[in-house]
C-alpha cells in the first residue's frame, strides 16, 4: 500500500468563511432567475447540447431578419429572452463547473490519502490486538465493525 502524499494543504477557515459567503451571495443573486427540474422532468425535455446552440442562435437570427416566417404561435420575445438566459448563463455554468471539479478532485485525493492512512493505522491496531495488547483491543472492537471486508451480494436462487 502506497503512502505516497499527492496534496498536503491546509485551507485556513477564514478563507473557507469567504469563499462559503461570496457562493452564497452568488446563489442568492441568482436564485429569482433560476428554476429547477423534478427528478424525471430532465430526462424527457429537448436539450441545448453545444451543437444546437450555433443552430438556436442562427434561428434567432433569422427571426429578426426574416420575421414573416415566425409562425403566428411562436412566441418571438420569449424565444429571444430564453436564447438570452441561455448565452447568459453559460460562461457561468461552465466556470461552475471548473470549479466543482477541482474541488471533486482534490477531494477525492485527500479522501483516498485519509483512507489510506486509517487502513494503515486499523491494521496496525489489528495487530497489536492479535498480540495480546490491552489498549488494542477496545480500538480494533470498535473500528473492526467500520473496516470489515463487504463482498458482492449473492442473488437469490429464483426458481
Amino acid at each position: 500500500m502506497s503512502t505516497k502524499n499527492q496534496i498536503s494543504v491546509q485551507i485556513p477557515p477564514a478563507v473557507l468563511a469567504e469563499v462559503t459567503e461570496k457562493l452564497q451571495d452568488v446563489k442568492t443573486l441568482l436564485v429569482p432567475y433560476l428554476q429547477a427540474l423534478a427528478p424525471g422532468e430532465k430526462k424527457s425535455i429537448f436539450k441545448m447540447g453545444d451543437k444546437t446552440v450555433a443552430t438556436v442562435q442562427k434561428v434567432e437570427d433569422y427571426t429578426e431578419t426574416n420575421p414573416e416566417f415566425t409562425p403566428s404561435y411562436m412566441d418571438n420575445p420569449e424565444f429571444a429572452k430564453d436564447v438570452a438566459v441561455v448565452t447568459d448563463l453559460s460562461p457561468l455554468r461552465n466556470l461552475s463547473q471548473q470549479l466543482f471539479s477541482d474541488l471533486d478532485d482534490t477531494i477525492t485525493i485527500a479522501g483516498n490519502e485519509a483512507l489510506l492512512a486509517a487502513l494503515l493505522y486499523y491494521g496496525a491496531v489489528k495487530e497489536a490486538a492479535s498480540k495480546g495488547v490491552a489498549t488494542a483491543k477496545p480500538i480494533y472492537e470498535d473500528l473492526s465493525a467500520r473496516f470489515t471486508k463487504r463482498g458482492a451480494k449473492k442473488k437469490p436462487d429464483t426458481q
